[in-house]
This record gives structure tokens, sequence and C-alpha cells, in this order.
């Protein structure tokens, strides 16, 4: 659809998760783009009064540029179908079961995308014994940007089994997601939604200078390499791409999404296994999405833009069906 112009946006940014000052990077980086667009924006950094600052603003879209819980997790989303509002990225039960990791795997894996097995734990059984062979990966069940996540390796200084005492995401978190280490090479896809249906933009390789791709890694200047496009048998590189596509549209995304990989090299096809499908990727000045977007020909603005434009296709074909927005929300 076309957008009018101007439009007000209000853009939502910051909020109180650990991804905070990724959000606000995100939210400038939007709000600039609308200003140099023509658009009318409004900055709001979410606090608890986020219901009525956005009542007296009374913007034409919302851009969500919120990251982890609340803003990512179906909380906002659910109060901006009650205010009447469109808004940018997916919709309320969509983002409950995408940030829920164990969710997802129950809705992708019957889809056919592979995705490593495993268990949730608590904390007190991580004290008693390890819940997989080592190595393994521990990671909060719904938080995003790699927050709290660790690899628990036969030479990990955390006592076997793991010390109470030993520094990692057991003493943040009461429960945890357990899953066999892949070993290989870290790969994502983005989505973006456009009038003949989702796409895939490509598929990045992300190289990691020490450790992995955790939190620091991702933000911080440096640390990481993307290679874009990965340098990937072509097989390799479209099944990618399809399994982006479809856990897009398996768990009802709207927008963009990212779904991330690991792919053991040595395994072929049967190597590759999703890990995630992030509902509200970055929009920061090292984020994927609008990497991949710029070098596919979408300039960070015009990206920023046809996320406003789809977040108001979707509102409107809501409205024309008297509904809310979910999983089932394939507007």
């Amino acid at each position: 659809m076309s957008l009018p112009k101007p439009l007000h946006v209000a853009v939502l940014m910051g909020g109180w998760a650990n991804e905070r000052p990724v959000s606000l990077t995100s939210g400038a980086g939007v709000a600039d783009a609308l200003e140099s667009k023509g658009h009318r924006v409004t900055r709001i950094d979410m606090g608890r009064d986020v219901a009525l600052r956005l009542h007296e603003a009374k913007p034409d879209v919302v851009f969500n540029a919120l990251h982890g819980v609340p803003g990512e997790d179906g909380t906002v989303q659910g109060m901006l179908d009650l205010m009447g509002l469109a808004y940018t990225h997916s919709g309320l039960a969509t983002s409950v079961i995408a940030i829920d990791k164990q969710l997802t795997k129950q809705a992708l894996v019957p889809h056919g995308i592979p995705m490593p097995g495993g268990r949730i734990v608590t904390r007190e059984e991580l004290y008693e014994r390890d819940p997989l062979p080592r190595p393994y990966v521990l990671k909060p069940v719904n938080e995003g940007s790699s927050v709290g996540v660790a690899i628990v390796t036969t030479e990990s200084n955390v006592g076997n089994p793991i010390s109470p005492d030993a520094r990692g995401p057991w003493q943040e978190f009461a429960e945890l997601l357990a899953e066999p280490f892949i070993k290989g090479r870290e790969l994502t896809a983005a989505v973006l939604d456009g009038p003949n249906g989702p796409r895939a933009l490509g598929v990045t390789e992300l190289v990691v200078a020490n450790g992995f791709y955790d939190y620091e890694n991702k933000y911080t200047a440096g640390r990481t390499e993307h290679i874009f496009p990965a340098k990937l048998p072509p097989e390799i590189t479209a099944l990618c791409e399809a399994y982006a596509v479809r856990a897009h549209q398996v768990l009802g995304c709207h927008g963009t999404s990212r779904t991330d990989f690991r792919w053991d090299d040595e395994a072929g096809e049967d190597g590759l296994f999703v890990l995630e499908t992030n509902t509200q990727p970055g929009m920061t000045p090292l984020s994927l999405v609008p990497e991949q977007a710029a070098r596919s020909g979408i300039p960070y603005a015009d990206l920023v833009e046809m996320l406003v434009a789809e977040a108001l296709r979707v509102h409107a074909a809501k409205q024309a069906k008297g509904g809310g927005n979910g999983t089932a929300d394939q507007a």
C-alpha cells in the first residue's frame, strides 16, 4: 500500500528490559529516518504511563522499537490492540509464542523446520547434575539478543555439576532451556513482507573474533564480522531462506523477522538447525535486518517506511474483519 504523508508516528523505545540500550539506539534511528521522510514523530521512552502518553499523542501508527519483555512478548501488543492503534511488527499471539523458545519449537518443528532438542531445567536441577552431556547450551526461555546464554563444556570453570557460586545465567533465571551444542557456523536470514508476500533478503554468516555471538559481541563494534552474502553451498543458502520464510509464515509474523541458525558444515543439509525467530529485530547501526536490506537495495529510511506501511495494511485488514491480531493473524 502507498504511504500517506505526513503521518504522525509514535516510536516506542527504551523500556526496562535487559535490551533497553539496544532499543534506545533502534528507536533513535527509526525516529530520525521517519523525520527525514517528512513524518511527524513522537519519541516515547516507555514507562508505566505508556498508555496515557499514547492516548495524549494520538498517533496514526506506532513503531514498536522495543526489544525484550514487555515490548516483544505480547504485553505491549495487547495494550495497543485494546487501544485500537496500528503498530509495526507482529501481533499478540505471535509475540507470545516467538519470545518463548520452547513454544517456538512446538510451533515450528511439526512443520518440518529442524530445531535442536533439549528441555527446560530448573537451577536446582543444574546444581545436582548436568541435564545433557557436555557440551551443551543454557539459555533463558524468553530473552532475546543472546542475553544470558552460556555454553557449558568439559573445560568450563563452573563445577561439575554446576556450582551455585559460578557466574552464569543460573544465578539470574530460575528456569533455563538446555540444548545440545551444535558445532559449526552462525548464520542468520532476514525476512521482509511485501506486496507479493514475505521474502528472504539473504543469508549472513557471523564470525566472532572471540567466544560466541553473545550480547556483547552483537552490539560492540569490531567484535563480529558480518559476511553477506554468506559463502555457502547454494543448497544451504536456499534452505536457510526457505526455513526463514516458513518460520515467518507459521508463526504469523508481520513486517519483518530474522531467523538464526547453526550449521555443522560437516553434516551437510542435516547439520542445519533453526535456533529462534526474532519478531522485532534490532534497527541499530550494527543490526542485521537493516544491513541485509541495504545490501538488497533498500535504504534504511525506506525500510522503516515499508514497516510502517505494512503496519497500516495489517491494521486495516483487522478493522475490516473486526478482530484482533495473533498467530492466526495472517492478515
